[in-house]
């Protein structure tokens, strides 16, 4: 008995990124499971590697009549009790059949992909808060958050290799380069932190946009765009804070994830952050939109030790007491064997 992932989405992301992490977290514990996915070299090996089965499917748009039912045979065959849809994409094209199908949402998505499903994950309170306020039952609903863990080998990046002075207090931005993340505000803030560098990892739309701004505020020179990585770890334990400026962002990894590494956190308070973060206590917010305060908040942190030390250490404590890998799979195990996947 095994619980199929669907994920219909090819690109890069933090969603994506968290797939792969929840579904190998999963089998470590002993969890049968196997994968529907739209073509993704790198996603496909870190499955199989994990000892996943894997479908590739097209997950196309409302004319593909062939995804869903190649996705049914791949359930049966898997003996599937639990078909558990990634996104929109993903819930349109999970087919019916003698398994429960939930949906798990890290955002406010249209229900109307849920029609007919069993049970919706969200992965904040406010979601799960959202969604019922949107009709669907209290009873069918559950609030899992996402997990984050900083592998025990994982080693800094020798600055260098990035043109970087190994003595610059470095700042880290994580996110796709999209209206949303606010890296533009971290360029501004950067203009008033004048012996700061920035490093920005992402890829997205705004590339061209973001590097002719970090030009015209003469900070080109400290700021290094690093594009798509598949060693986050490594650049939380270089940095020596995250900032994440966020204007609209329904949970917030990247401070779960900064929290594991040990690094201290300036955040916007859009909904997830503000949701998270214990102002002053485990990190720091601001308001959105605003360099001037996000800058202020990087230059109170890069002036006291002792805060960025004990924000980091409070910020650990959260993970272990909330956003554990052990804690997390221990509920989903726990909503899997609710729907008969034992």
């Amino acid at each position: 008995m095994s619980v199929l992932h669907l994920l219909g989405t090819a690109g890069e992301g933090g969603a994506e990124t968290y797939f792969v992490d929840l579904v190998q977290a999963l089998r470590r514990a002993g969890v049968a499971e196997a994968a529907a996915i739209r073509g993704n070299a790198e996603r496909q090996a870190r499955l199989k590697a994990a000892g996943v089965p894997v479908k590739v499917l097209r997950f196309g748009g409302p004319i593909d009549i062939l995804t869903k039912p190649a996705a049914a045979g791949f359930a049966a065959l898997q003996h599937t009790k639990v078909a558990l849809a990634w996104m929109n994409r993903a819930a349109r094209h999970t087919p019916r059949g003698p398994w429960a199908r939930i949906g798990r949402l890290g955002g406010y998505y249209s229900l109307k992909y849920y029609k007919g499903f069993d049970h919706l994950v969200a992965n904040t309170e406010d979601i799960a808060e959202w969604i019922v306020g949107q009709g669907w039952p209290a009873g069918r609903v559950s609030c899992i958050p996402n997990f984050a863990a900083a592998p025990p080998d994982a080693a800094a990046v020798e600055r260098a290799s990035l043109t970087t002075p190994h003595d610059a207090p470095l700042l880290l931005a994580m996110g796709r380069l999209h209206e949303n993340k606010a890296h533009d505000v971290a360029l501004q803030a950067l203009a008033q932190v004048p012996d700061a560098w920035l490093w920005i990892a992402g890829v997205g739309p705004l590339e061209a946009k973001l590097r002719g701004m970090a030009q015209a505020l003469g900070v080109a020179d400290r700021v290094r765009f690093l594009g798509w990585r598949t060693d986050p770890s490594a650049l939380y334990r270089t940095a020596d804070v995250c900032v994440f400026p966020s204007r609209f962002e329904p949970l917030g990894n990247v401070v779960i994830q900064a929290w594991a590494h040990g690094l201290p956190v300036v955040a916007a308070e859009s909904q997830g952050p503000a949701a998270l973060i214990r102002h002053g206590d485990d990190g720091l917010l601001t308001a959105v939109d605003d360099p001037d305060a996000l800058a202020s908040a990087v230059r109170q942190l890069l002036d006291d030790a002792r805060l960025r030390a004990r924000l980091a250490k409070a910020g650990a404590r959260r993970v272990e007491a909330d956003f554990s890998e052990a804690a997390v799979v221990g509920q989903w195990k726990a909503l899997f064997a609710d729907h008969g996947a034992a």
